[in-house]
């Protein structure tokens, strides 16, 4: 093993040890240390790193920016421990990436996505992705937040969902309606009458193994298409994640309508969501003409002047 392997090696550790995942990161990092040791290189030069991060030729510049900028992470690790390696600077590729525009899914694109996951070929495949956009949708949970349940993770008669090492390390417990209880419950018996479970995950695919995030975004794809939900602009395009958006907003803007105080609510939200930074749930509030719309009415009303 290289020097530089061992020190990726050294430094995924201790970054992992923060709570950062760093899936795609490490295998990038990964690939770009093999490149270092076809070149026969320890060290990290600012030519070397943008060589690198500038693949494919006729790439993105907002994926060559994030290449090199998991690379100027690392680099900068290591220069605190010997100096001779060289930290690309910030600018370096100037290109940088825009947030993506929440696709926000109104109660008819959920159903038509349910409708669209019964028409997937096998009756384990079709069940499996109805109750995932189910529960994505009531409980804005995170895609991988859902497919990482267990069995004993989901209790149905206390109506408890424990979401374990999610976004930085963090775990929370989720309660959800008794209707969805009963919709998990159900999938649960329907699931086992199937397929033979390979393993305790919850969401399983017609393996019987632990449903991957891969095969789900093709899942998602196919259903997409098959409910005829269209990006809206370059950056708006109907993801999973956007499901939990929609939860939030929905969410809202019924605290709103129902003239709660939603200053004093929203600590609740965020920690329901698994929100580290409350700042990220107050994201939301920008995400829809309509909450706006309430916040602005709400701000005249408390202040006795158009907003």
């Amino acid at each position: 093993m290289s020097e530089l392997r061992q020190a990726l090696e050294d430094y995924l550790v201790i970054r992992r040890a923060l709570g950062y995942k760093l899936q795609r990161a490490g295998l990038l990092l990964a690939d770009f240390v093999a490149l270092q040791e076809a070149h026969d290189t320890d060290t990290i030069t600012i030519d070397a790193a943008l060589a690198w991060a500038t693949l494919p030729p006729h790439g993105s510049p907002d994926w060559w920016g994030y290449r090199l900028s998991a690379v100027r992470t690392f680099a900068r690790h290591l220069h605190a421990i010997d100096p001779s390696h060289e930290v690309p600077p910030p600018g370096l590729l100037p290109a940088r990436t825009r947030r993506a525009t929440p696709y926000l899914f109104s109660d008819a694109d959920i159903a038509a996505l349910m409708t669209a996951a019964r028409t997937l070929r096998s009756p384990l495949r079709a069940a499996t992705f109805e109750t995932l956009v189910g529960l994505l949708a009531v409980t804005g949970l995170r895609i991988g937040e859902a497919l990482r349940l267990d069995r004993d993770d989901v209790d149905l008669t206390a109506g408890v969902l424990t979401i374990r090492l999610s976004k930085f390390g963090k775990s929370r417990e989720v309660p959800i309606h008794a209707s969805t209880a009963d919709a998990l419950a159900n999938y649960s018996r329907r699931r086992d009458r199937l397929c033979q479970p390979a393993d305790q995950a919850f969401f399983i695919s017609t393996t019987g193994r632990r449903l991957l995030y891969c095969n789900a975004h093709l899942a998602w794809l196919e259903m997409v298409r098959q409910a005829g939900l269209l990006p809206r602009s370059a950056i708006c395009r109907p993801r999973p994640h956007d499901l939990r958006h929609s939860f939030a907003v929905r969410t809202l803007i019924g605290w709103y309508r129902d003239g709660a105080d939603v200053q004093a609510q929203m600590p609740m939200l965020s920690t329901y969501l698994g929100h580290v930074d409350p700042g990220n749930t107050y994201w939301y509030l920008s995400a829809a003409p309509e909450l706006l719309h309430l916040v602005a009415d709400r701000l005249e009303a408390t202040s006795g002047a158009p907003a």
